[in-house]
């Protein structure tokens, strides 16, 4: 490992890799810790989101979380996100990707709550997966997989704001992909910085 090597943690890893993440992840610039609270999935570290007190104060460049901060509670959000905060060093960022509320409920507000919005490689996914979690994984007893919050791009960005992060850019991509994309720097940063992270990071 070089010294120009920098560290992500991979919060909610599941069964991905950095390959799995953004094209500016995924280079060997970016050295990878996996972390997940499920066991199953043989992360790097196994812990929750809203304790991450095996990681020390500002010890790592970035995190990048897929569509993970929903599981939590919403009393638990800003737990996490200062969690996160606090891991970061002073000129790191992390990466947040979710479900976009706002366009599963204008499919629901069609009637569709239950009808596939996508194909997956899991399989089909309908607003109600979207909302309240997968539900063939639910079924097959992986709970962890169950939704209990959501946000929308201005509810998303106001929970990082919120929490301490100086400066975000985001993104909202409605049908077919119905998700959220946020960077966020833990200090002030200039904006040609910022939008480079998103062009690296978005999809």
């Amino acid at each position: 490992m070089t010294n120009t090597t920098k560290t992500f943690l991979h919060v909610g890893c599941g069964q991905k890799t950095k390959e799995n993440t953004t094209r500016g992840f995924n280079s060997i610039e970016w050295k990878e810790i996996r972390y997940d609270i499920d066991s199953k999935v043989d992360p790097d570290l196994i812990g929750s989101m809203t304790d991450l007190s095996e990681i020390k104060d500002r010890s790592i460049d970035a995190i990048f979380s897929s569509h993970n901060i929903e599981h939590l509670y919403p009393h638990e959000v800003p737990v996490a996100l200062s969690e996160f905060l606090r891991v970061l060093k002073d000129d790191g960022f992390v990466v947040i990707t979710c479900p976009d509320l706002q366009s599963v409920c204008e499919l629901i507000a069609e009637d569709k709550l239950l009808e596939a919005a996508y194909d997956s490689p899991a399989g089909p996914i309908s607003p109600m997966d979207m909302l309240y979690g997968y539900r063939p994984s639910m079924a097959r007893g992986n709970l962890y997989m169950s939704h209990r919050c959501g946000f929308t791009k201005k509810v998303l960005a106001e929970s990082m704001r919120s929490a301490g992060f100086q400066i975000s850019i985001s993104r909202r991509r409605p049908g077919p992909f119905f998700d959220l994309w946020i960077v966020s720097y833990k200090s002030r940063q200039d904006e040609s910085l910022l939008r480079g992270a998103a062009l690296e990071h978005f999809p």
